[in-house]
């Protein structure tokens, strides 16, 4: 059977996907980023026009691209007619379908769980389902989280989200590809996804927990499982119901030396973009370390307070436009200004630095002399393996929590490096004396021969 292409537009660093679905002529959009310069291209790259632009939900993790997509392209908007947005859409619900081309419909399919009015999107071909948009519905080998719209809420989500992948599972194919827009990496799951790219509706059943468990396991189990999501997803919601407008990404105006020294003084957040292992050879003191190549937009969005003035710094204009580009997808519109180069184009002082280390080195510290390890991972995988005596303080934790940290000789893990590098440059922008541990925990934590406690 001919399908129809479906172009999927990748957001590692917030967990996500888009797509887009086209007949060769004409294309619909399902969960556009607000950067939809990415969507354009890829319609102009096949050669068709967008006609319309679908939302499973009112997102939490991102502002959504649909209305100003929409609004760039003359598309239809469709959103369910059960959300309270506060501009025009085509309102749209259970059970209707809409005609994109002669030869590709799409199906709407009420999914409640991750909100309530989540809506997921089979589109057909010539009569035929052959994929279903899921949205943070039924993901890979996993479900959208059910917490995120309130404690009160979280329960009877939870049993909603079970309800909603099971008619999935019923009424679509064993064919049908599962195309979600959360679960690869995103904050919006709960479960594992076990690492996958692609799945059928065949194939969760198979894996899937909400497929193969009871209710009453299943809900439990997800229930247990939900941890800390992103301060910023408060903000998230409230936006895409007001209708974000378009994303501006004009660069920001460059910072000298002395503007970066005066706004370390009066407190702003300068932010450095470079790898950890540049920013621990040399830095501007004071300043905090989130790299864009990690999950940047997540954890600068998850720690700056908000209304904060940012700086960012970075090795090249190139790196400085992604770290806006991904910064508008979250809100964050204003940035004071940014400096491109190296640290020492940056301050007239001497720059900091700090040690980078392995697990098996911090094996062979702990003989000489006494180290305090802080561990800056999810309550989650803390509660799965920690080394013994470590002090444990979430990374999204630590700026309200820093009377705890304690003095002396710190090493600073995390799963990877990357939060622990975060972590790092916010207590070494306080004067605490410490090490970065630079490794993959899971991988090399037991060989190194340190002290492990499980769950």
């Amino acid at each position: 059977m001919d399908i129809p292409w479906i172009i999927s537009i990748e957001t590692p660093s917030l967990g996500d996907r888009s797509y887009l679905a086209h007949d060769g002529q004409v294309a619909a959009v399902v969960d556009p980023q607000r950067d939809i310069d990415r969507v354009l291209d890829a319609a102009a790259g096949a050669g068709v026009r967008i006609t319309h632009v679908f939302e499973t939900h009112i997102h939490n993790d991102y502002l959504t691209g649909g209305l100003a997509l929409a609004q760039a392209t003359g598309a239809a908007y469709h959103v369910n007619r059960e959300d309270a947005v506060s501009f025009a859409r085509t309102p749209i619900g259970d059970g209707d379908v809409i005609d994109v081309t002669p030869s590709m419909s799409i199906g709407v399919i009420a999914t409640p769980g991750h909100t309530f009015t989540h809506l997921s999107y089979a589109p057909r071909w010539q009569g035929e389902p052959v994929a279903v948009f899921t949205g943070g519905s039924l993901l890979f080998g996993a479900a959208g989280r059910p917490d995120l719209l309130g404690q009160e809420h979280t329960t009877a989500l939870a049993r909603h989200q079970f309800s909603s992948v099971r008619r999935l599972a019923k009424e679509l194919p064993a064919t049908v590809d599962v195309l979600p827009t959360h679960g690869f990496g995103s904050f919006c799951s709960v479960g594992s996804t076990g690492g996958a790219t692609a799945s059928t509706v065949g194939r969760e059943r198979e894996v899937n927990p909400a497929l193969t468990s009871t209710e009453s396991d299943w809900v439990a189990e997800t229930l247990a499982g939900l941890d800390a999501w992103p301060a910023y997803y408060v903000h998230m919601q409230p936006g895409n119901q007001a209708g974000p407008p378009a994303a501006n990404l004009t660069p920001p105006k460059e910072a000298d030396r002395d503007t970066l020294a005066r706004r370390l003084t009066d407190g702003e957040w300068i932010v450095d973009l470079r790898s950890r292992a540049a920013f621990a050879d040399g830095h501007v003191r004071g300043t905090f370390n989130i790299g864009i190549d990690g999950q940047f937009a997540t954890y600068l969005g998850w720690l700056i307070p908000l209304g904060t003035p940012l700086t960012l710094l970075g090795d090249s204009p190139e790196q400085l436009a992604e770290a806006q580009r991904e910064l508008v997808r979250i809100g964050v519109d204003r940035l004071e200004g940014a400096a491109t180069g190296s640290p020492h184009d940056w301050t007239h002082e001497p720059l900091g630095s700090h040690p980078r280390a392995a697990l098996a080195d911090l094996a062979q510290v702990r003989h000489h002399r006494p180290v305090t390890v802080l561990d800056v991972r999810r309550d989650d995988e803390y509660a799965a393996s920690h080394l013994q005596d470590a002090v444990h303080i979430p990374i999204h934790e630590v700026l309200v929590r820093l009377d705890e940290v304690p003095q002396g000789e710190l090493w600073v893990h995390c799963g990877s490096g990357y939060r622990a590098s975060i972590v790092a440059s916010l207590l070494a922008a306080r004067a605490h004396h410490l090490v970065l541990v630079d490794d993959d925990y899971d991988q090399h934590a037991v060989d190194a021969g340190l002290p492990i406690v499980t769950n």
